[in-house]
């Protein structure tokens, strides 16, 4: 792999500011723009050889990494150059490059303005960078400017990428439309549930995506719900369904007993003679209906009779003159 002096292709010296840099990018990228010089290969050599060294030393980071590397080489050169230069230390681990590939036209254009991607023989020009490039820094999505350095004219601005996430949530949060706190990637967010959200709905968490670009909004972060099982409650649209369990002398001689709702403790009233798997409606006890102010669904209460824990020998001998009886 051949060193690039980055500095000796645009004709600067090592201590010159981004500002001069940029002004002499801008100069020579518009003399040897493939468009202005259509069907000269070596202008487009020239022209890819200037874009990748100003990526490689407008950007504050991989100017100080390839500083780093250019003394070293330079001394390595400087005491013989005997052997191989040992290159591994200044490598981009693998797997943290993103990938490179051509601008479209229409990309071109609307990054760049009208000077003309395809206008000249040129086509494919912004494609990727060299081994050397590839393997210090990585390889570079060409579409990674900020300005339009070839026209001198700023980008529109361009609103960043959404992105997608999920956020496990309680049937109890989802109720009360808690706040919750939540990881993607390394960022700590905070949203809010809405009240009545239902499972794998998502919710858009605006400026929580990707950044923009040219001044560009941050795009947003769309956020699945997913809802845990509850021990208790089935839900059914707005609707809640829970087991109520009454023993065995409620449901014949009827009584009250207390159900326990998302709303609270709730006392109701069981009519003699109730059978196993009646259900009792309780208007409003359910989940609160989405994006409806003080609207909620309904709870019913599902009876199961079991037996009392103790039953007396005089209780059981009681039963058996009833069984008689009835016969």
């Amino acid at each position: 792999m051949d060193f690039k002096d980055y500095y000796e292709i645009l004709g600067v010296s090592p201590d010159t500011d981004i500002k001069e840099i940029k002004k002499i990018y801008q100069t020579l990228a518009k003399k040897y723009h493939p468009d202005v010089n259509p069907g000269n290969k070596e202008a487009e050599n020239k022209f890819k050889e200037i874009n990748e060294a100003y990526h490689a030393i407008a950007d504050p980071s991989k100017r100080k990494k390839y500083d780093d590397l250019r003394s070293n080489y330079q001394h390595w050169q400087n005491r013989g150059g005997k052997g191989s230069f040992d290159w591994s230390q200044w490598q981009q681990a693998p797997g943290n490059g993103s990938y490179t590939r051509t601008m479209t036209p229409e990309e071109f254009s609307e990054m760049f303005g009208d000077i003309g991607y395809g206008s000249g023989s040129s086509g494919g020009f912004g494609g990727g960078f060299s081994d050397f490039f590839s393997t210090i820094f990585g390889m570079g999505q060409s579409a990674g400017f900020n300005d339009d350095i070839y026209t001198g004219v700023s980008r529109q601005p361009r609103k960043g990428r959404d992105i997608e996430g999920e956020i496990t949530v309680t049937l109890e949060e989802v109720y009360k439309g808690e706040k919750k706190l939540f990881e993607i990637g390394n960022k700590r967010i905070e949203a809010t549930i809405p009240k009545g959200i239902r499972d794998k709905a998502k919710i858009r968490l605006s400026g929580q995506g990707e950044a923009g670009s040219s001044g560009g909004k941050k795009g947003d972060l769309l956020l699945a719900i997913k809802i845990k099982p509850h021990p208790q409650y089935t839900r059914d649209g707005d609707d809640l369904t829970a087991n109520l369990e009454i023993d065995f002398y409620t449901a014949v001689l009827g009584g009250e007993v207390r159900v326990n709702t998302l709303a609270g403790e709730i006392m109701l009233k069981i009519p003699p003679k109730t059978q196993s798997g009646r259900s009792f409606r309780l208007r409003g006890k359910g989940m609160p209906v989405l994006n409806q102010t003080n609207k909620y669904g309904d709870f019913y209460a599902r009876t199961t009779i079991v037996l009392p824990p103790e039953i007396t020998d005089e209780e059981i001998n009681t039963l058996y003159q009833l069984q008689a009886n009835r016969k």
